[in-house]
């Protein structure tokens, strides 16, 4: 058999090999291991050929027991955080909502000429109609203003009190939860050998970040490894956003702000820590958005077991999905 001539060539094979000249193949998500690991077990024919697949301990219990809190204590910080915007659907920059400046967004009602209510969203002077999901929601079978609407706070009605308590509750349990998780990362070394990006790494970001948007994903035992982009991702959630988004959370308490006078003014003054704190928690929602997405699209049964009962399948013959 003769090789294919080059005009015979597939456009996504030409482009491979453009991008192995390009960017070394040493991240995870671009090596294509052709070694089985040596735990290896037979599977059912496919197309002729017989696939083997293995089983490792990805998730040991303590991370597994830590991720399920988190998942919990997310979604409900997000939810009785929604509630307690409701109160004010407004946000500021500076110390004072009362400085004339008109706000950076506001989630408000009005009322048409008909006398009918419409959702009305600003972002930076710019208007937007929101009705049905933002300013005016149904509620009981009827039109409500309210910024967001009842499924997606905690509680569903107006109730500013018993949302600061959910909110400030699981404000703890996230804390204690994520400091734990630091400091077990450190002890187990899982921080420097899974999550630190090595030198090889960062040569290849370029491969990895181009994989990820053709939605490629590791095969064989390069699906045992976080890829660059992973580990920057991760990092970056640990040691910058989900810590930023705490301290201005604190910046909001008048106790606090009195104890260490004018520190809240570096980040803008109270209520820019309250936009900053809001930012912050839509940058996390597109975090855990691209996160599902990603478990879904790679295997989603698969990252789910192993997530539950800690082992991932790994499957050597790299058009062949795991289970």
């Amino acid at each position: 058999m003769t090789e294919k001539s080059q005009p015979e060539q597939s456009l996504d094979s030409r482009l491979d090999e453009a991008l192995d000249m390009t960017f070394p193949a040493s991240d995870p998500i671009a090596v294509r291991s052709p070694c089985p690991h040596p735990a290896i077990a037979p599977d059912d024919n496919v197309g002729g050929s017989r696939v083997k697949y293995y089983r490792y301990l990805r998730h040991r219990l303590a991370v597994r027991i830590m991720h399920w809190i988190n998942v919990v204590a997310i979604a409900v910080l997000l939810m009785s955080g929604l509630q307690i915007f409701n109160a004010h659907s407004a946000l500021y920059w500076g110390q004072s909502s009362y400085s004339g400046r008109p706000p950076v967004l506001q989630i408000t009602a009005r009322q048409t000429s008909e006398g009918r209510p419409i959702g009305v969203t600003r972002v930076l002077g710019h208007e937007f109609k929101t009705t049905g999901v933002l300013g005016v929601s149904t509620q009981d079978g009827q039109l409500t203003a309210r910024a967001f609407p009842t499924w997606a706070t905690i509680p569903g009605p107006l109730w500013l009190a018993m949302g600061r308590r959910w909110h400030f509750f699981f404000a703890w349990v996230f804390f204690v939860n994520g400091a734990l998780y630091v400091a077990y990362s450190v002890l187990t070394r899982h921080l420097n050998r899974d999550l630190l990006p090595t030198r090889d790494n960062w040569r290849s970001i370029g491969r990895s970040i181009l994989d990820h948007l053709r939605l490629r994903h590791p095969t064989g035992d390069a699906a045992r490894h976080y890829n660059v982009l992973q580990k920057l991702t991760y990092l970056l959630m640990m040691f910058a956003l989900l810590p930023l988004i705490m301290l201005m959370g604190l910046g909001m308490s008048p106790r606090l702000d009195s104890l260490w006078p004018g520190w809240v003014d570096v980040f803008g003054g109270r209520q820019g820590m309250r936009t900053l704190h809001f930012i912050i928690a839509c940058a996390i929602v597109l975090f855990v958005l691209v996160h599902v997405f990603e478990v879904i699209i790679s295997g989603f049964w698969n990252n789910l077991r192993s997530m539950i009962t800690g082992h991932y399948e790994v499957r050597t013959n790299p058009h062949d999905n795991p289970r």
